[in-house]
């Protein structure tokens, strides 16, 4: 069996999140804050932790066989790999920000303007998609301080909750591109068994991590009403109760609409609900 290579950010925003994902499909690995691996020793898989801007390339080149990486840096780097499954956190917006004073309201506006950022390919490519021609100036880091300091007239950045923007005096103004980490895999790594092993234990997490499993009384008389509401993952599972009149029902909700569905559930007739939380679902 090959042992694969996985590699993803050693520190940073996404680095949690990606060895808490792995945690979950029971891989079993020590010691990752203060190495640049780790071997896994109940599945064959060696964890590579890299800084975040190195991982698609590493990726592309086959150092490693999959990596778990922003979109915003697959894209700003144009590393040839293949999106195997975006795994739902490190949601952040890449934006235009302007001064709170600024009088710019429309994108053409930043026509002649300076605008700093960290994704140079990134907004070039925006700007030229809306034909226009501005000076785009590439700072590493503290990007929102360019305004202040007169480097530019504008910034583009990663947005997560705009609270780095307002401490500094900007707004957002244009948004440039969303982005997710994305579990990527160098060209044709799909095909082993091993990574669709690996991908079907983190579709299985991803997957019971946007449900909730719901056990509830009803009625026999209001029980097609219940039912109707509960698609579960086929179809809800109706146990009888020592109450000849009354059963349980077995099935799943998703986390979305769980508000809704609990409600509607109770106006139809459901009693006892109790909801527990998903380790994993296999399909």
């Amino acid at each position: 069996m090959k042992t694969l290579k996985i590699a993803i950010q050693k520190s940073g925003r996404l680095n949690e999140k990606s060895v808490e994902i792995l945690k979950n499909c029971g891989l079993s690995f020590e010691n990752y804050k203060s190495s640049l691996i780790s071997t896994v020793t109940n599945f064959p898989l060696e964890i590579l932790f890299l800084r975040d801007d190195d991982i698609p390339e590493y990726v592309q080149d086959g150092i490693a066989d999959l990596g778990i990486v922003g979109e915003n840096v697959i894209v700003e780097t144009g590393a040839q790999v293949t999106y195997l499954q975006k795994l739902g956190f490190g949601k952040c917006t890449l934006k235009i920000a302007i001064p709170n004073e600024s009088q710019i309201t429309e994108v053409a506006q930043l026509a002649g303007k300076a605008i700093a950022t960290s994704y140079p390919l990134i907004l070039e490519k925006y700007l030229k998609e809306n034909n226009v021609e501005a000076e785009v100036r590439t700072i590493s880091g503290s990007v929102e301080i360019g305004p202040g300091l007169g480097l530019s007239d504008a910034i583009c950045d990663i947005v997560s909750t705009g609270g780095t923007l307002k401490s500094n005096g900007l707004k957002p103004f244009s948004e440039v591109m969303k982005s997710e980490a994305v579990l990527i895999g160098k060209e044709g790594s799909d095909l082993l068994p091993e990574v669709q092993e690996l991908l079907q234990r983190i579709r299985s997490v991803l997957r019971a991590k946007e449900t909730k499993y719901v056990v509830l009384n009803v009625a026999k008389s209001n029980l097609k009403n219940v039912v109707d509401l509960l698609p579960g993952v086929k179809s809800p599972t109706v146990v009888p109760l020592f109450d000849d009149e009354w059963v349980a029902v077995h099935s799943v909700i998703a986390e979305h609409d769980f508000w809704e569905k609990i409600n509607a559930l109770k106006a139809a007739g459901a009693e006892g609900i109790v909801v527990m939380p998903i380790e994993k679902i296999i399909s």
